[in-house]
Parts: C-alpha cells; sequence; structure tokens
C-alpha cells in the first residue's frame, strides 16, 4: 500500500511526457507559382528549345551548355528555363 502513490505519481507524470509533444514547422523549400493564367506561364517539361523561343520568344540572357549533360540556361525576364541538351528540364519563377 505503500507504493501506490509512487506509481500512481509515476503513471502521471509518464502520461504528462507521452502527451507532450514539440511541434517543428519547416516552410516549403519549393516557391512553386502555377503554370497557368492565374501563375506565371512558362514551358514545361520536355518542350524543345525551338518550342520555347516560338511560344515565348528569345530569351534575355541565353547561356551556354555547361556541363555532362549540358545544361543550358534562357532567362526571360518572369521566369527562368533550364534544358537539358535541347528539351526543358524544368522552368522556375524567381522570388
Amino acid at each position: 500500500m505503500k507504493h501506490i502513490p509512487f506509481i500512481l505519481g509515476m503513471l502521471i507524470l509518464s502520461a504528462a511526457s507521452f502527451s507532450q509533444a514539440e511541434v517543428i514547422s519547416i516552410a516549403d523549400p519549393r516557391y512553386d507559382v502555377p503554370n497557368s493564367s492565374a501563375g506565371v506561364l512558362r514551358p514545361t517539361q520536355g518542350m524543345s528549345m525551338a518550342a520555347v523561343e516560338q511560344q515565348f520568344g528569345p530569351a534575355d540572357q541565353p547561356s551556354s551548355a555547361v556541363g555532362e549533360p549540358p545544361i543550358t540556361t534562357w532567362v526571360y525576364s518572369d521566369f527562368i528555363v533550364f534544358f537539358e541538351h535541347n528539351l526543358v528540364l524544368h522552368s522556375v519563377v524567381p522570388h
């Protein structure tokens, strides 16, 4: 009987420690803008360089291919396009 208050106290303490949780909030690192009329229209993955230039015009700042596989960057006023060989890998809207 002497141990009942001790055991009861230990149970309450252990229940309290389980009921507390640390909440960590991590903001989404992607700056994902919809590729639609509500967002910024930009090239989609798999488009060719010719199709991008036909639809969006010449790039404001085209770069030469770098690395293997060759990666080319075209900078437009509203977005940046990354090509692998001559196909769009990804297009992003800078902050």
